[in-house]
């Protein structure tokens, strides 16, 4: 079967991902593994009155060009235009926090999962439940709410995750998938739903002081491949104000990025893990059995299907590298010879490779927020030397690839404590395009063999489509046999080993980073 076809016949699934600063939408075909077409549109998230925040206007207009931007793409490659889909689903930041009324209008502006400022929240609730709750999570953001006293909370209805309100929008109906709600709520997975006692004693703590319990006010839970409504007249408009998309198409359950990435690295069953580099980066590991203590680097977390999944999760990831790469591309321009953003990122990457193995001395942050895991409530980004580092274009690029993994290797540190096992790590995100570089890096970070796979530059958007596909075979496998036996049966699959000299040279790169952690702070009190 052709991609027309299949696109005229209505075997396709449509996911949707809004990244942190990207919109991304990639359609598949009845063989999951073929991208047919794909869409994305920029944004950036904004910093008003100290929240992190996006304006809800510009989610709509960044998913309307999105869709857009794919629909001209499928016309190119098959001169159809898709008014239609056999499956959608959405997929978003996960966490944060959308309050509303209960006319459905916003009470706050969105807060992001970037936000810091629920530490007191978080604290209270760490030690109420005794799992756990880091500053991002909805129920961190809720609390913070109550424990303020701010106005909006007696008019409080619904409070949901970003791919939770588009799903609202779009179905009119107020669920979660379970890995999205497990950044909302803890959950237990022996029942799929959030964890009763702990709503309980959740709502104990609130009293009064919450218009409704907590249960009432969370999007229901559901698990990969329940049907979770269709789409709507008004959603298809939302979508498409052109009126060309045919409402009545189901949509998967929504979800947030840490599960479409682990989807979209087939690492749902235990013992597999998965680090996904964006705006923010993060590793899921799929876990045997319970963690033995509360650890404030890790989250507790599921995968979509509802398996417990210890997740490391750092506000900053690849922005500040980016960054860098800008200024070299607009250098090259000044210089007279204007390269593209790929031709630098290559070129840049490649002198990484032959810098020295602890980066020659030098350090790199890549703070540009809040970083709970370094003991950090804001950020500032820092490159720093001594006068005997070697300050060479190859040392300085290691430096700032290592320090993408910096954070993240500080957490990967306390799972190893704990003695959970990895048979294999998948990586994704845009920084592992460029072939055996930040791969074999972050295998030297980890210790551990990392996967990269033909669709990982695609990453969340493909995962979700991955997830709308699986509600026609869901009656028929699991999650994992589905993944494992009709979408990465036939996967072709990089896999770096550890190199001795690398694992050694970030362990002399790590000791630097976390002794200099130290700087980051005074920075912040004093910048």
């Amino acid at each position: 079967m052709s991609g027309r076809d299949d696109i005229l016949a209505g075997r396709t699934s449509l996911g949707i991902e809004l990244g942190s600063t990207r919109i991304k939408a990639c359609l598949i075909g009845a063989d999951a593994t073929e991208v047919l077409a794909t869409g994305s549109f920029a944004w950036e998230n904004r910093l008003e009155d100290g929240l992190w925040t996006y304006a809800l206007d510009e989610v709509w207009q960044g998913l309307q060009a999105a869709l857009a931007d794919l629909v001209a793409d499928a016309h190119d490659r098959y001169g159809i235009h898709p008014d239609s889909f056999g499956a959608i689903g959405i997929s978003a930041m996960m966490h944060g926090y959308l309050a509303f009324d209960d006319t459905g209008e916003l009470l706050v502006p969105f807060r992001t999962w970037r936000n810091t400022n629920t530490g007191v929240a978080a604290a209270e609730l760490t030690e109420l439940l005794g799992v756990n709750i880091p500053l991002r999570w909805s129920i961190a953001h809720l609390h913070q709410a109550v424990v303020d006293g701010e106005a909006h909370v007696p008019q409080l209805d619904f409070v949901t995750t970003l791919a939770g309100y588009v799903h609202w929008k779009l179905t009119g109906e107020r669920v979660l998938g379970v890995g999205d709600a497990s950044g909302m709520f803890p959950i237990d997975s022996s029942t799929g739903g959030y964890d009763e006692r702990m709503l309980s004693a959740y709502d104990s703590l609130a009293g009064d002081r919450l218009p409704a319990p907590a249960a009432r006010l969370l999007p229901a839970v559901l698990p990969a491949g329940s049907a979770a409504g269709t789409l709507t007249a008004e959603g298809a408009r939302l979508l498409d104000p052109t009126g060309s998309l045919k409402p009545g198409i189901p949509l998967c359950p929504p979800e947030g990025d840490a599960g479409t990435g682990m989807v979209a690295t087939n690492s749902v069953a235990p013992r597999t893990g998965n680090v996904s580099a964006g705006t923010s980066i993060f590793a899921m590991v799929v876990l045997e059995h319970p963690l033995a203590n509360v650890h404030h680097e890790l989250d507790l977390v599921t995968t979509p299907a509802g398996d417990p999944v210890a997740m490391v999760h750092c506000n900053n990831g690849a922005s500040e590298l980016a960054a860098w790469a800008g200024l070299f591309t607009r250098f090259s321009a000044a210089a007279g010879q204007p390269l593209t953003d790929d031709t630098v990122f290559e070129a840049l990457f490649r002198e990484a490779l032959q810098g020295e193995a602890d980066a020659g001395g030098l350090l790199a942050y890549n703070h540009l927020a809040g970083e709970p895991i370094a003991g950090l409530t804001e950020g500032r980004p820092l490159f720093v030397r001594t006068p005997d580092s070697a300050f060479t274009l190859p040392n300085f690029m290691r430096a700032q690839l290592y320090g993408v993994f910096g954070t993240l290797a500080l957490g990967m540190q306390v799972l190893a404590a704990e003695g959970v096992g990895l048979d294999r790590m998948f990586a994704h995100g845009g920084m592992f395009r460029t072939a055996g570089v930040a791969q074999r890096f972050l295998a030297g970070a980890l210790g551990a063999p990392v996967a990269v796979g033909e669709l990982a530059a695609e990453g969340g958007a493909w995962g979700i489509a991955v997830l709308a596909s699986y509600l026609a075979h869901a009656e028929s496998a699991d999650l994992g046999t589905y993944l494992d036996e009709q979408v990465f049966a036939a996967a072709s699959l990089s896999v770096v080993d550890p190199d001795p000299a690398d694992v050694a040279g970030f362990s002399s790169y790590l000791d630097r980073y976390r002794a200099g952690l130290a700087v980051e702070a005074a920075a912040v009190a004093s910048l």
